[in-house]
């Protein structure tokens, strides 16, 4: 398993060192003027020159490359001071570094997803596990049908009702917003509430379906039919031998959700005017501030590493098969 482990990170930090090099080439070798973006409009020539000078335009490709790959390792010296690793540039929007802004705004998020994931993990997983379980029964029919009901919906419709009905006309809860969990744990709570129950239910529902078939197609494999032949309970057999093996499909799906929620819940955050990281990636579009959309870039990649790499920690737990393979 450590050996596994290895391999699957090595692979990783490889990766990585590539998707960095895509992205400097991508932006800053792109046949786009890099520093007129930066120096904005009614730019003058003599401003223009100083900030080529500042961001090293004016150095050679592969000296700039290495000064922006060794930037995220060891640090960087910016005319405004020395930016500490990791570096990943200053904002030309709001002359922060990039690291920084990203810091500022990762709680939001991490709450987001972290909440979230609870919520349809649990809800969704057991609400397909229990209706395959009941396969025929009014519960399976009840669990099927609310679930093909919620996945109908998304986040920017149910976002709104949500607000309209709970915030603006009831006023039983406040208007969203993130408060750090140090503060005050209770308005970390209620804050992201509604974003967190709106943005799952979506995910509650297609998690509902997706462990109720892949359950059944195990129900239907042929060592549980033999288990069942040897006189085993039918709850031994579901919970022994068909629950992990439905888990596979899963796992698959549940590590993609998480990464592209680390990267950033744009949808939602939009929805209910959260201070996130996807919130931030619409900013740097908007702004065209390309260091900060460069940065998130990067964050939102590491973040679909690391949870690949979990991911496939979860196969060779799983399935024994991943690691001999």
């Amino acid at each position: 398993m450590f050996q596994f482990i290895i391999r699957r990170t090595v692979g990783a930090f490889v990766t990585l060192i590539l998707i960095g090099a895509a992205t400097f080439f991508l932006f800053v070798a792109a046949p786009s003027d890099y520093a007129s973006l930066a120096c904005g409009k009614d730019c003058s020539p003599a401003r223009l020159e100083d900030i080529r000078q500042a961001l090293g335009l004016n150095l050679p490709i592969h000296q700039q490359f290495w000064d922006f790959m060794s930037g995220i390792v060891m640090g960087r010296d910016f005319p405004t001071g020395h930016c500490n690793a990791p570096c990943l540039g200053q904002s030309f929007y709001s002359g922060d570094m990039v690291w920084s802004t990203i810091m500022d705004r990762f709680p939001t998020t991490l709450t987001l997803t972290v909440g979230g994931a609870v919520v349809f993990v649990i809800v969704g997983i057991g609400a397909g596990m229990i209706a395959a379980y009941r396969r025929g029964t009014m519960v399976d029919k009840v669990a099927t049908s609310v679930s093909m009901v919620l996945s109908s919906f998304q986040i920017y419709v149910l976002g709104p009702i949500v607000l309209l009905i709970f915030v603006y006309s009831t006023g039983w809860m406040d208007n969203p917003a993130y408060h750090p969990i140090t503060e005050d744990p209770w308005k970390w709570f209620t804050g992201l509430l509604l974003p967190v129950l709106v943005m799952s239910t979506i995910f509650t529902a297609q998690y509902t379906r997706m462990a109720r078939s892949s359950m059944i197609e195990q129900l239907a494999e042929e060592h549980v039919r033999t288990a069942r032949a040897k006189g085993m309970s039918n709850r031994y057999v579901f919970f022994r031998y068909a629950w992990r093996g439905s888990m596979i499909p899963i796992v698959t799906v549940l590590g993609i959700d998480i990464s592209s929620m680390l990267g950033g819940a744009v949808v939602t955050e939009l929805t209910f005017s959260l201070q996130g990281i996807g919130r931030l990636a619409v900013d740097g579009a908007v702004h065209k501030d390309l260091p900060l959309t460069m940065g998130v870039m990067l964050f939102g990649a590491f973040f679909i590493l690391i949870v690949n790499i979990l991911t496939d920690i979860a196969y060779a737990y799983i399935d024994p098969r991943v690691r001999l393979s």
